[in-house]
């Protein structure tokens, strides 16, 4: 095989069954694709089902097929916690020997304090909570005082929402970027996020598509920026370049719901590059992960799988494509956090052997020593690469 481009989907919380060390984490029992499947009486996926999903671990409605069009495995997290950031990192070479903090009792005053100094306002809320539940109970006093409203989850992130028509996206940014200056060290969270909404009451509240985060860069060179140094392109679809904080991205198309991102990669297909393809698919996390909808998490699913065929039909000779998850988000579960769960690993292409069982890789980085070994870059510290193992079946 002469690979020229690396195509890496990002299901954003597709797992498939608890890690090894789930118990550590509360997840023990979780697998977002199984128990979805079993909620809504099986999953439709029949081109997912082609490239292997079903041989990776049982789930109603997705059998192992007798001809495949892909080759498959899963992955096991290797950085502690289960945050987007980490869990994208690894992915690229960077495993995280120590999670990113997390504050279920809300943020201290030593960082507290110091952002509404800098902001020149008070805050609202300052405690662990549901993105939608957080705006019912809060909405109304930020609009009457003004005052941004700072929430966290079970992740490593600070939140700020604000109103659109009470601090403007613009002002919402400003206040992001204070807090991801003061949020260092010991309190050097993964991602700091600005949530801007509008409505006028509680039943109308609604976060609008001009989300942004803002998260840390990596210390040392992922791949991403391997790839770039070579003299290669790389293009991001998604929030790529948000977790990345832009760094190692030639060209970048900041989408916000699956069908876009889907557009975006079919036209990002369309050049001729040699290079990497980076897209995160979000719905799945964002919208129906966190909410535990099942239903909707299924859709999503059967959305993109639909549209699976057109992108093979863009694909060339060269190309080589990477279905994948950074993390679970089992929509069954109690709670509505991120799970500590395998994540699945679809390999396909024009000349890409088929049917080749890639088994249980040991850190998410086997994706990163992959990319590293096609493009005859410096391999990463983890990671081993499953190239030659697609080449023996060739």
């Amino acid at each position: 095989m002469d690979i020229k481009r690396v195509t890496v989907i990002v299901l954003d919380g597709v797992g498939i069954g608890e890690a090894p060390d789930a118990a550590e984490y509360g997840d023990v029992g979780s697998h977002s694709l199984a128990n979805t499947a079993t909620a809504i009486n099986g999953l439709d996926l029949p081109n997912m089902a082609a490239l292997g999903l079903g041989c990776i671990s049982e789930m109603q409605g997705v059998a192992c097929p007798e001809s495949f069009s892909g080759s498959y495995g899963k992955m096991q997290p290797l950085s502690k916690g289960k945050d987007t950031v980490s869990g994208h990192w690894e992915m690229m070479g960077i495993v995280l020997p120590t999670p990113f903090p997390v504050y279920p009792d809300g943020f201290p005053a030593e960082v507290i304090e110091p952002f509404k100094q800098k902001i020149g306002r008070g805050v609202l809320g300052n405690k662990s909570a549901s993105g939608t539940d957080i705006l019912e109970e809060l909405g109304m006093e930020h609009i009457r005082t003004g005052n941004p409203i700072v929430y966290t989850s079970a992740d490593s992130v600070f939140q700020i929402a604000a109103h659109e028509d009470v601090i403007t996206p613009k002002e919402l940014y400003a206040m992001c970027e204070i807090a991801r200056e003061i949020l260092v060290g010991e309190h050097a969270v993964g991602r700091v996020i600005a949530r801007p909404f509008i409505g006028d009451s509680p039943e109308t509240f609604k976060r609008t598509i001009r989300r942004h985060d803002y998260a840390l860069t990596p210390e040392t060179p992922t791949i991403l920026d391997k790839v770039v140094a070579a003299g290669k392109q790389v293009y991001s679809v998604g929030k790529i370049d948000d977790i990345f904080g832009n760094r190692g991205i030639s060209v970048s198309n900041h989408t916000v719901d699956n069908a876009a991102s889907l557009e975006a990669v079919l036209e990002f297909l369309e050049v001729d590059f040699e290079g990497l393809l980076f897209a995160n698919f979000i719905e799945f996390d964002m919208i129906y992960g966190h909410r535990n909808d099942p239903v909707g998490y299924a859709n999503a699913l059967k959305a993109v799988d639909q549209r699976l065929p057109e992108l093979q039909a863009k694909l060339r000779a060269g190309d080589l494509v990477v279905i994948t998850a950074d993390h679970g988000v089992d929509p069954t579960t109690p709670g509505s956090n991120h799970s500590r769960e395998y994540v699945p690993l679809l390999v396909f292409g024009p000349e890409v052997p088929s049917g080749v069982n890639l088994g249980t890789r040991q850190t998410l980085s086997d994706l990163a020593a992959t990319i590293a070994e096609i493009f005859g870059l410096e391999q990463p510290l983890y990671g081993t690469s499953f190239l030659s193992e697609l080449q023996t079946k060739a």
